[in-house]
Formats: C-alpha cells, sequence, structure tokens
C-alpha cells in the first residue's frame, strides 16, 4: 500500500467538489504507476454510472487494452458503493484501498444502504419492482455463448 495514492484520490476528490462534481475521485495503479484516474460525474454528465470507480476502471482497462485490471491496485476516497463494488469484483484489480468508510459518505448525504437492503427482498417488493418475464427463449444467448468455440472467458 502507498500511502501517496490514496492522498492523491483524496486531493482529486476535493478537487472535484470545486469543480461541482462529486466527493470521490479513484486511481488505477500498476506497477507503481497511476495509469488511470476517475472522478465523481455523475451530475456533470447526467450519468448515473459516472462514479469514480467506474470512470477510472474504464480509463483503466482502455490504457491497458484489456478488460481486466489484473496486477493493478485501485485507490479511491471512499468505500465503493454497490455497484462500484460489483464493478471491481468483475475487473478483479489485485487490490482496493479506500479512504474514508460508507458511513462517511452517509452523514455526507451519499446513503447507499437501501441498495444492500433491497437486494434481500423479493424481485416483486423492490422499491423498483423487478419483474420475472417468463419466455421459453430466455436461456438462448446462454446457450449460444457455451456453444460458441473460441470464445474469450472472463
Amino acid at each position: 500500500m502507498n500511502n501517496s495514492f490514496v492522498r492523491q484520490a483524496i486531493e482529486l476528490a476535493v478537487n472535484n467538489v470545486g469543480r461541482d462534481g462529486g466527493p470521490f475521485a479513484a486511481l488505477v495503479v500498476k506497477d507503481g504507476i497511476v495509469i488511470a484516474t476517475g472522478v465523481n460525474q455523475v451530475t456533470r454528465t447526467n450519468d448515473p454510472t459516472a462514479h469514480a470507480e467506474m470512470v477510472a476502471i474504464r480509463e483503466a482497462c482502455r490504457v491497458l487494452g484489456e478488460f481486466q485490471l489484473a496486477g493493478c491496485d485501485v485507490y479511491t476516497s471512499c468505500e465503493p458503493c454497490p455497484m462500484c463494488l460489483g464493478a471491481l469484483y468483475w475487473a478483479r484489480p489485485a487490490r482496493v484501498f479506500f479512504a474514508a468508510m460508507h458511513d462517511d459518505a452517509t452523514a455526507a448525504g451519499f446513503d447507499d444502504s437501501f441498495i444492500y437492503r433491497q437486494m434481500a427482498v423479493p424481485h416483486s417488493q423492490r422499491t423498483i419492482p423487478m419483474i420475472h418475464v417468463v419466455d421459453e427463449q430466455a436461456a438462448r444467448p446462454f446457450e449460444a455463448w457455451v456453444s460458441r468455440p473460441g470464445k474469450t472467458q472472463y
């Protein structure tokens, strides 16, 4: 772990607030070199997925020419939210270091605990109802995937 990378993420987050962005930032580091940064751009880009970690992951994958972050470390100014946590698991970095805890974000008005609670609620009872549509063709995309030779596993 390198405290200077944590501090850099914190400074990027503070600077982003000064530019009317959210108080979050992330760095992707490979072999001791920052290869990508990201700051929260949700309101700037009208994109609810433009969290700092998501932006940094996308940029790092572009730089690496890969869809995973093997051998990389991610440094964030705050503990990742559920969406970013999922993206980090899919990206498979070696480690994730974070500064502030999710409770700190909650105290500032960024409370994602309801998302964690919603995951435990049956689909039809969620705040945004999730409706399973039964269709006999539903498995076709997965059958096509399984039978495709030479596919890239992820």
